[in-house]
């Protein structure tokens, strides 16, 4: 019975984060009203605010739904990464970018980065610092996996690195999410150039 009970409370909570990206779509993060997110999810406002006391909790569990989701393709990548530093990296950091409109638009990417760095000390914003250092680590996790294989230089600081290779496409997707017009493809490609010559300075010729 415990268990029935925890996987409607997971399906409610899940209904609750796919109405409000819905509505925040449709919208806009502003106007979206918590009633309407309520009955989009067929449950009670008061329901709603078991689980979330405001907007920005249900904007925050949107991010975590999402890059939970992308940790998880990540780690299939880790798992068996090609071999060419270029490629690994170019095939985890698509991974990401692939993923980064399937829950959020890049109105409500914005508003989460706003409400961050505006209220630095709100658990929502310790969460979000929190899911970007999940992702720095698997990037830093990446270069220490190839640099075991032999495909990157023994004595580079794989940690170091891979946090300089986040950092970079962190940036950048910042940037992607400030200029409605640039496409994925695009941000893809341009972050793929910077990696590039970085990659070619840490790869080692020698691959066990």
């Amino acid at each position: 019975m415990a268990g029935l009970r925890a996987k409607q409370k997971a399906d409610r909570a899940r209904r609750i984060l796919e109405a409000a990206t819905a509505l925040f779509r449709q919208q806009g993060y502003d106007s979206a009203r918590i009633e309407d997110i309520a009955e989009m999810a067929e449950v009670s406002v008061g329901t709603l605010y078991n689980y979330y006391q405001n907007k920005g909790d249900i904007l925050v569990a949107t991010v975590a739904m999402e890059v939970t989701e992308v940790l998880e393709a990540g780690s299939r990548i880790l798992a068996n990464p090609p071999l060419h530093v270029e490629e690994a990296l170019r095939a985890l950091v698509e991974t990401y970018y692939d993923h980064s409109l399937v829950y959020l638009s890049k109105e409500m990417w914005r508003t989460a980065m706003a409400i961050s760095i505006q209220q630095p000390d709100t658990p929502l914003s310790r969460r979000y610092t929190e899911l970007d250092g999940q992702l720095s680590a698997q990037v830093a996790d990446l270069v220490a996996a190839l640099q075991a294989r032999g495909a990157v230089i023994s004595t580079v600081d794989a940690r170091a690195v891979g946090e300089v290779f986040f950092n970079n496409l962190n940036q950048m997707f910042i940037e992607f999410c400030k200029v409605e017009a640039m496409t994925l493809e695009e941000l893809k490609a341009r972050v793929a150039a910077q990696h590039r010559p970085v990659a070619a300075l840490i790869s080692s010729a020698r691959i066990v």
